[in-house]
């Protein structure tokens, strides 16, 4: 007799490369220069498409170091601590010393990143409302769940060794 269990994992590997091929469309969609441009004319704001990613992951993230803000975007550690003096110097972010290492120098939002996010989320509900127009309530709310605690596992899964080879992680999301 098969266990429930067998059954689970039978349907899952099924499933897996499914999954993999909707993650990395959705990932190349977010990782298009095209995308972030879109999102800062809408949000009418003036800021280099490349310190866009970074801005967001501060306000949404911080207070937050340069190693982890680099390796969460993908880029090279000099060049995010660079773009972060950018943003700094345009008065969006601040920096500090970490409470508990003051080696450790943080980024956290300024009052003036602050605005510009709260322009970018504006413009992002605007463009997300009309992906989902068409979508029910339901469907919508589920996505909304799942997308929770997958986001949540994955979390919890990086930097364990769970089966993953080097160079397969694919595309960094912004």
């Amino acid at each position: 007799m098969t266990s429930t269990k067998n059954v689970q994992n039978t349907h899952i590997s099924g499933k897996l490369r499914e999954l993999h091929g909707a993650l990395i469309e959705i990932v190349s969609v977010m990782n298009r220069p095209q995308r972030d441009e879109q999102m800062v004319r809408e949000a009418g704001i003036s800021l280099d498409r490349a310190l866009f990613p970074l801005l967001v992951t501060i306000e949404r993230l911080g207070p937050i170091g340069v190693v982890e803000l680099a390796d969460r975007a993908g880029r090279d550690y000099t060049t995010v601590s660079r773009q972060v003096a950018k943003l700094e110097s345009l008065d969006l972010v601040e920096r500090r010393g970490n409470t508990a290492d003051r080696r450790v120098r943080e980024a956290v939002i300024s009052p003036k990143g602050k605005a510009m996010t709260d322009r970018i989320d504006i413009a992002r509900e605007r463009m997300g409302r009309a992906i989902f127009e068409s979508w029910e309530e339901h469907d919508f709310n589920e996505l909304v769940r799942l997308m929770r605690k997958f986001a949540e596992d994955i979390s919890g899964d990086i930097g364990n060794g769970a089966g993953e080879t080097e160079g397969e992680g694919g595309p960094q999301a912004d």
